[in-house]
């Protein structure tokens, strides 16, 4: 069977398109009709810069890799034709030493859905249909809102940046930079029974939906001193750092107790020249988060039920033939917070 999709294609930097694309199913996996998917950070910056980190765009790359549809045909008889389900955008390779010991979000030959790391690119999953294999699709609901269930992916990064901290119950944390990962990872500590949660951001708006997602104490860093919180050795048991800058790095290890926690969550530059000293000093436990593994599930189960409502976190919905409106106006943070393609 051939399927021509319409796919929102990069070529490079600043040129985005919606071509034609054919893709052949031979009833091997699951062939999925895409309803809708939200735009990342790796999206704009491959539209921006024409590339992530060190891995630029050599040839036209389907993008995105937020993305719920429906069934069209599977290999497993248990997914029906118009079933809804949630595709998890990690296709690790389940043989190399790190995928048998669990930790499949280190596989060494990882295929995530839109990335340019490898040649030819790895497709993503904004087109109208797309060929998956069976294991990462995710049932869901059906009475469940696909709006809220798009943030699966971004939100399973919060709850696994949640589990390398340990237990958070009872805990003071802080989260630095509150944009939608941010806010995701405030409700993923409310959950898991963090006792108070404060949120540090230049921006109010972003500060105003963090609030809406759980946070308890808002702290606009470009107006308030973090004196208190740096005084005698540190104010937060635990720091979970999201912007992916220097500064808020610095910060994080300012203001974190000494022998605390300091997560970090953000990533795509270099933290070169940041308070190593201060570390070592006070001790502080840095740890690294990347993706997620099992959490992905537990970020459907938990969106599908509405144990947590990320619409505070939706600004914008596009057609998905307004690819390049849709890029620029997420990118542009004092307008959007989360923007969503429909198909």
């Amino acid at each position: 069977m051939k399927i021509e999709t319409e796919a929102c294609l990069v070529n490079g930097k600043k040129d985005v398109a919606v071509a034609h694309k054919v893709i052949t199913y031979e009833d091997q996996g699951t062939l999925v009709k895409i309803t809708r998917g939200g735009i990342c950070g790796s999206d704009i910056h491959y539209y921006l810069d024409g590339k992530v980190g060190n891995n630029p765009i050599t040839n036209p790359m389907i993008l995105g890799h937020e993305v719920v549809g429906e069934i069209v045909k599977s290999d497993n008889p248990e997914l029906r034709p118009g079933q809804k389900i949630a595709i998890n955008p990690s296709k690790p390779c389940g043989t190399c030493a790190y995928c048998q010991s669990g930790m499949s979000n280190q596989c060494i030959d990882m295929k995530f859905f839109g990335s340019a790391m490898y040649r030819p690119h790895i497709d993503g999953g904004f087109t109208t249909h797309r060929l998956v294999e069976t294991f990462q699709c995710k049932p869901y609901d059906e009475s469940a809102d696909e709006k809220m269930v798009v943030f699966a992916e971004p939100f399973a990064v919060g709850l696994h940046a949640v589990n390398q901290a340990g237990d958070v119950s009872g805990k003071t944390v802080l989260v630095s930079g509150v944009g939608p990962i941010g806010s995701l990872l405030v409700a993923a500590l409310k959950l898991k029974g963090a006792k108070q949660i404060y949120a540090f951001d230049m921006s109010e708006n972003c500060l105003q939906i963090a609030q809406l997602m759980g946070a308890d104490n808002l702290v606009n860093i470009s107006k308030q001193s973090i004196d208190e919180f740096a005084a005698d050795k540190g104010f937060f048991d635990i720091s979970f750092e999201v912007s992916g800058a220097q500064p808020s790095l610095d910060t994080c290890i300012q203001v974190t107790k000494a022998r605390g926690t300091v997560v970090q969550v953000g990533m795509g530059r270099e933290l070169n020249g940041f308070s190593m000293m201060g570390a070592i000093a006070k001790e502080i436990h840095l740890v690294g988060t990347f993706r997620f593994v099992e959490e992905f599930d537990e970020a459907v189960q938990l969106l599908s039920d509405g144990a947590i409502n990320p619409e505070p976190l939706l600004s914008h919905e596009f057609d998905f033939h307004d690819l390049e409106k849709a890029i620029k106006t997420a990118a542009d943070k004092n307008i959007a917070s989360k923007v969503q393609l429909v198909f």
